[in-house]
C-alpha cells in the first residue's frame, strides 16, 4: 500500500474556519467555568456541612443539658445499663437520630453510652472544657469513631456544674450528604454547561455567516488585499455606517474631496458641509453616474447600499474629460462655423466675380471693404472695451459663431474692463458657459441677440449676458445652478448640466454670486459679481514695470528709452 499523500494527511491542532475556533473556544470557556464553579461550591461545601453536624450536636446536648431531672438523677443513682439516666440519654438519642448521647459526672465517668459496657469507664476525651462551663464544638475520635461534637456542662437546680453532656453525630453521615449531594451539583452544572454549549454554538453559527465560513488567515489576505486595493485604486471609495458617519476614506477620495483621515467617525454633513455632493453621497439624490461638482473638480459618483444599512460610494474625476467634451463640443461648432463660412465665402467670390464680369469696378471694390472690414470692425470693438486678452479673444470668436448662428452678440458702449484681472481664466469660464448657454437660447428666435456687459467698480468686476431666448421660469431659478441639471441633450461624450454649476462655484470662490432673472426685453439675464475681481492698480504697474526691468539689458550705464506707440 502507497503512504498516505501528505495532502490527505490528518491535520492537527485547531481547526482553520472561524466557525470551528470560535465554536471550541467558547466550549472550552464555558467547560471551565462550570468546571470552576463547581470546585468553588464543593470547597467550602463539606465546611459547611462539617459545622452544621456540630451545631446540631451542640444543640442535642444543650436541650439534654437543660433537662433539671437528668442532672438530679444524676446525682442520686449509679451508673448501670437500667438507670434513668442511662434510658433518658437513649430516648434522646434516638428522637434526634445523633450517634451517641453521653452523659458524665464531674469526674468524666460515664453515666449513659450507646455501649453498655461503657457504663461507669471514664470517657476517652477531655471533658474538661465542657466541666468549665464553656460550650464544646469538635470533631474528633472516639470510641466509636470519629463524629461531629458538642459539649456542654450539667447544671442542677442552683446553677452548680455536676457533669456534662456530650452527643456525637456519625461524621460517616456527613460525609455522606456531601457525596450525595455532588450528583445534583454537577447536574446543574451540566444543565449550564449545555446551555453555555447551545448559546456557543449559536454565536459561533451567526459568526459564520458573517465571515462567510472564512478561516482567520483568509480574513486576513482579504483585510491585506483590501488596503492595497482602495489605496491602490484611482477611483475615490467612501465607506458610510448605518448612521451616515464615514467610516472609510481611501487616498484618492481624499484628494477629490479635499478632506482628512480626521473626518473619520464624523457625519457626512459635518465633514462635507451642505451641497449637492453631500446630498448624492448621502444618497438623497438618487440614480447611477450622478455629476457633481466638488471645488474645481467635476465628480461622476456612485452609491451602493450594504447589507448592515450604510453604504459605499465611488468617485472618479470627470474634470478632465469634462473639458476634453466641451472641447470637442467647440471644435464641433467650430467646424459647422468654418463649414457656413466656406458656403457664404463661396457665395460672395460667385458675387465678386458677376460684378467683375459686368465691368462694376466700383461695386466690386466696395463688396470687397465691407465684407473685409465687417469683421475688423467688430474685433477692434471688443478689444477697445476689454483690454484683457483672453477675455477679449474669446468674445471675439463667439461673435463670430454668433453670426454664423444667426445671433447677434453686442457690447454695449459703456464696456470696460481693465487689464488687472485676478483670475483671468476664471473668468474666461464663466463668460464661456454663459454665452454659449445664451446662443443655444436665442438661436432660432426673432431678432435673435445675445449682449454681453462687463464693467466694474473699484475693485468689483460686473457682468451680466443678456439673450432674447424663451428666459428661465421662476421656480427653475435656483435650479438650474445644480449639478446635473439641464434642458438639453446629452453630447456623445457624457452628460451636460455642469456649466451654470462650475459658473457659481468660481463666483462663490472669489467671494461673489451668481444669479439669473428676466431681461429687460425679454429673455434671461445672468448677473454675477466678482467683489474681488481685479488687482489694485499700484500692483498692477509695479509688477509691470518689474517686468519691463527685467525684459532688457541690465549692465551698468545702460540706459532705456521708452518709444511711444503710433496711434492706430
Amino acid at each position: 500500500m502507497s503512504p498516505t499523500s501528505p495532502a490527505r494527511r490528518l491535520r492537527l491542532g485547531l481547526p482553520r474556519r472561524v466557525f470551528s475556533q470560535v465554536l471550541l473556544m467558547q466550549l472550552a470557556v464555558a467547560a471551565g467555568v462550570a468546571v470552576l464553579a463547581t470546585g468553588l461550591f464543593l470547597a467550602p461545601l463539606s465546611d459547611q456541612l462539617d459545622d452544621q453536624a456540630m451545631r446540631r450536636a451542640l444543640a442535642i446536648a444543650q436541650t439534654t443539658a437543660a433537662q433539671p431531672r437528668i442532672a438530679g438523677d444524676l446525682s442520686s443513682s449509679r451508673p448501670t445499663a437500667g438507670g434513668p439516666v442511662q434510658e433518658a440519654a437513649e430516648r434522646i438519642r434516638r428522637a434526634s437520630g445523633a450517634e451517641y448521647v453521653v452523659i458524665m459526672n464531674k469526674e468524666g465517668v460515664r453515666w449513659s453510652h450507646t455501649d453498655h459496657g461503657q457504663i461507669g469507664k471514664v470517657v476517652s476525651t477531655d471533658p474538661s472544657d465542657a466541666l468549665a462551663g464553656r460550650d464544646v464544638m469538635e470533631i474528633d475520635n472516639g470510641t466509636l469513631g470519629r463524629s461531629a461534637r458538642g459539649k456542654v456542662a450539667l447544671r442542677d437546680a442552683d446553677g452548680k456544674i455536676v457533669g456534662a453532656v456530650s452527643v456525637g453525630i456519625e461524621y460517616d453521615s456527613v460525609r455522606a450528604r456531601l457525596v450525595h449531594s455532588i450528583p445534583g451539583l454537577l447536574a446543574y452544572a451540566g444543565g449550564a454547561l449545555a446551555v453555555g454549549a447551545l448559546a456557543a454554538y449559536l454565536i459561533s453559527r451567526r459568526v459564520q455567516r458573517q465571515t462567510r465560513d472564512l478561516a482567520f488567515s483568509d480574513i486576513s489576505a482579504l483585510l491585506a488585499e483590501r488596503e492595497a486595493m482602495l489605496h491602490g485604486i484611482r477611483e475615490g471609495v467612501v465607506a458610510l455606517d448605518r448612521s451616515g458617519r464615514i467610516r472609510l476614506l481611501n487616498d484618492e477620495a481624499q484628494r477629490l474631496l479635499g478632506l482628512g483621515t480626521e473626518v473619520i467617525g464624523q457625519p457626512l454633513d459635518e465633514a462635507l458641509g451642505a451641497g449637492r455632493t453631500t446630498d448624492v453621497l448621502a444618497g438623497r439624490v438618487t440614480g447611477t453616474d450622478l455629476l457633481t461638482v466638488r471645488g474645481q473638480r467635476v465628480l461622476v459618483a456612485n452609491r451602493m447600499p450594504t447589507d448592515d444599512g450604510g453604504a459605499v460610494a465611488t468617485l472618479r474625476d470627470r474634470t478632465e474629460l469634462e473639458q476634453l467634451g466641451r472641447e470637442l463640443d467647440s471644435t464641433r461648432g467650430l467646424i459647422d462655423a468654418l463649414r457656413a463660412q466656406d458656403h457664404e465665402h463661396a457665395n460672395r467670390m460667385h458675387t465678386l466675380l458677376g460684378l467683375l464680369e459686368l465691368e462694376m469696378y466700383e461695386e466690386a471694390a466696395e463688396f470687397v471693404g465691407e465684407v473685409a472690414g465687417a469683421h475688423r470692425v467688430t474685433a477692434e470693438q471688443i478689444t477697445e472695451k476689454i483690454h484683457d486678452p483672453l477675455l477679449a479673444a474669446l468674445l471675439v470668436g463667439k461673435a463670430t459663431v454668433a453670426a454664423e448662428r444667426g445671433v447677434a452678440l453686442s457690447v454695449p458702449r459703456d464696456t470696460a474692463l481693465p487689464d488687472r484681472l485676478v483670475d483671468p481664466g476664471g473668468l474666461v469660464t464663466i463668460v464661456g458657459n454663459l454665452v454659449d448657454n445664451a446662443l443655444d437660447a436665442a438661436a432660432g428666435t426673432r431678432h435673435a441677440r445675445v449682449e454681453v456687459d462687463v464693467r466694474t467698480e473699484g475693485r468689483t468686476v460686473l457682468l451680466r449676458v443678456r439673450d432674447s431666448g424663451p428666459g428661465v421660469p421662476t421656480e427653475q431659478r435656483e435650479t438650474i445652478f445644480t449639478e446635473g441639471w439641464t434642458t438639453k441633450e446629452p453630447p456623445a461624450h457624457g452628460k451636460r448640466g455642469i456649466g451654470l454649476a462650475l459658473v457659481r462655484r468660481l463666483a462663490e470662490r472669489q467671494g461673489g454670486s451668481a444669479r439669473v432673472g428676466e431681461a429687460p426685453e425679454g429673455g434671461a439675464e445672468f448677473s454675477v459679481v466678482l467683489p474681488e475681481g481685479l488687482t489694485e492698480p499700484g500692483i498692477a504697474a509695479a509688477e509691470e514695470h518689474s517686468a519691463e526691468d527685467h525684459d532688457g539689458p541690465q549692465h551698468e550705464g545702460a540706459t532705456m528709452t521708452r518709444v511711444p506707440k503710433e496711434p492706430r
